[in-house]
């Protein structure tokens, strides 16, 4: 008996440093969060931090901006994970066949993905120069445009340069993901498919894809989390702009948060935020369904 009291002090005190980490950088700033949103901490008005209940959700939900700024974020999200699977799907058949090199490929092919958001962001700005960016080089040699353009200029083109920044970087991510699922099918079943006579496109459509199933719904969730989030490309390339047609939620929160200091708007939409993805999420799982494709 004491020796199984010893055991259970020991397993806490080891377990401690553990839990007060979590609750000091995750629980903690989650509950104050929390009680920003439902109080008036706004600096740039006489709120003194009094409880206002839900009137700040409801002040945010009632803002034109905000569905603006959900609905670029949407586009940005639909658009980036729909690329992402289609060219990450592509690259990895590609490298799950066996040719000379395909090793090689397979190691450099995550290097992208390995360069910090920042550096990616910083990178895609001096392609998109508009005096002297290899993107304006290139176009101009291959005779698709007759002159320079300044890419970031417009809100419409300025959102897609982003979403291909974003694209170039997460499609290895995608890729390898997606490889190693090919890598653990049933080699067997797609011999013997081959020697019924099935092409390689129904070969793909009735084996490849229910066996990734999993794999698909696993990313998508993923990528929609991270691209609901994202801030770093914003910030380095446009900034929200130009005229708002880069201003995502997030960014939306930072720029409520830390230049207007208006922390109880920038809390609410976190808050929305995070409760948009989970219903994202569910309805994720619900649509895809959780079980694994028979091989």
């Amino acid at each position: 008996m004491k020796k199984r009291t010893g055991d259970q002090a020991f397993g806490l005190f080891s377990v401690a440093p553990a839990i007060v980490l979590v609750f000091g950088i995750v629980l903690l700033p989650l509950i104050q969060t929390l009680l920003y949103s439902v109080q008036d901490r706004n600096l740039t008005s006489s709120g003194s931090g009094e409880f206002v209940g839900l009137s700040n959700y409801a002040s945010v939900l009632g803002n034109p901006d905000v569905w603006s700024a959900f609905g670029r974020t949407a586009y940005f999200a639909a658009v980036s994970i729909v690329a992402e699977l289609l060219l990450g799907t592509m690259i990895a058949l590609l490298l799950n066949e066996k040719f000379a090199g395909v090793r090689f490929l397979r190691s450099v092919i995550i290097l992208p993905w390995a360069v910090p958001t920042i550096v990616n962001g910083a990178m895609w700005k001096w392609i998109y120069h508009p005096e002297y960016g290899a993107l304006n080089a290139l176009l101009t040699q291959l005779h698709l445009i007759d002159a320079y353009r300044p890419w970031l200029s417009s809100p419409w083109t300025a959102m897609n340069m982003v979403i291909l920044a974003d694209v170039w970087k997460m499609t290895p991510f995608v890729a390898i993901f997606i490889l190693a699922s090919l890598q653990l099918t049933n080699k067997s079943v797609y011999e013997a498919a081959n020697i019924d006579g099935a092409g390689l496109l129904r070969r793909f459509a009735v084996l490849t894809l229910p066996y990734l199933k999993s794999t698909f719904l696993f990313l998508i969730v993923m990528r929609t989390m991270e691209t609901f989030k994202v801030f770093d490309l914003i910030f380095v390339l446009t900034q929200g702009g130009p005229a708002n047609g880069t201003m995502v939620v997030n960014y939306m929160t930072y720029i409520k948060a830390f230049t207007s200091l208006q922390f109880s708007e920038g809390a609410t939409l976190s808050y929305l935020i995070a409760a948009f993805i989970a219903l994202l999420t569910f309805a994720y799982v619900k649509g895809f369904g959780t079980g694994e494709a028979k091989t």
